[in-house]
């Protein structure tokens, strides 16, 4: 077992290193069928609690790199129009399947404080992202790790209407989609960014991360300014 999970460990980092040579060897192995592969991995980080680790925002951007045709042969490795359409799709429908979630089953997901499946500290720091921005949440938590898979779950639980989260989630859905597909159409192939491509993908992955540090933070400090508050008046 630990054998398969350090297998498994250096599979990942391989990936991480060359995720547009992976892309293209998959593609040229696996034909049509890798839209599919895509839309099951875009559909499994919006839709799946289970799944928020999944890279979207960098894999949007790889992705993106292969819809042009450098090889001068009038077809690329990719279609961008039909990945833009496929993943939109993937998208809504996950985030649309994570809201029902939420609905019917709310916190009894998350009854074990213990949970790394199902965590409530996840839980708890998109509740509050939530009702800080509202209903908008949805749409600023397509750029957010972790809390974009938990968002729509909390829109679920708190009841809000499918109506306005329905249109959230379609408008979140294609900025998020269109606009990482079209900065790696556009700026994926350039020699500056091919050569440290490993790099540019963790800066997506840390930039993207940044909201979520700060409010983590800011809940951290805030927690201890109260427990110290709590302290000074029982003493």
């Amino acid at each position: 077992m630990i054998a398969e999970l350090i297998s498994l460990f250096h599979q990942l980092i391989a990936l991480f290193q060359d995720i547009p040579g992976h892309l293209a060897l998959w593609t040229a192995q696996m034909g049509p069928w890798i839209y599919v592969l895509l839309f099951v991995i875009i559909f499994a980080e919006t839709g799946l609690i289970v799944t928020p680790f999944l890279p979207g925002d960098s894999l949007l951007f790889a992705i993106g790199a292969l819809t042009v045709d450098l090889a001068g042969t009038g077809k690329p490795p990719l279609d961008f129009w039909l990945l833009g359409v496929s993943l939109f799709v993937a998208a809504v429908i996950g985030d649309a399947l994570n809201y029902s979630v939420g609905r019917w089953l709310g916190l009894k997901l998350f009854k074990n404080p213990n949970s790394k499946v199902f965590n409530p500290a996840h839980l708890a720091r998109t509740q509050k992202f939530y009702e800080k921005h509202g209903g908008k949440t949805i749409v600023l938590a397509r750029f957010l790790p972790i809390i974009r898979t938990y968002a729509p779950f909390v829109a679920g639980m708190g009841r809000m209407k499918y109506s306005s989260f329905a249109v959230y989630n379609v408008v979140g859905g294609a900025i998020w989609v269109w606009l990482f597909l079209a900065l790696g159409h556009f700026f994926g192939n350039l020699p500056a960014v091919k050569s440290r491509f490993q790099y540019v993908i963790l800066g997506i992955i840390v930039f993207s991360a940044i909201p979520a540090v700060i409010e983590f933070i800011r809940a951290r400090r805030e927690a201890v300014s109260v427990a110290n508050t709590v302290k000074e008046s029982q003493s």
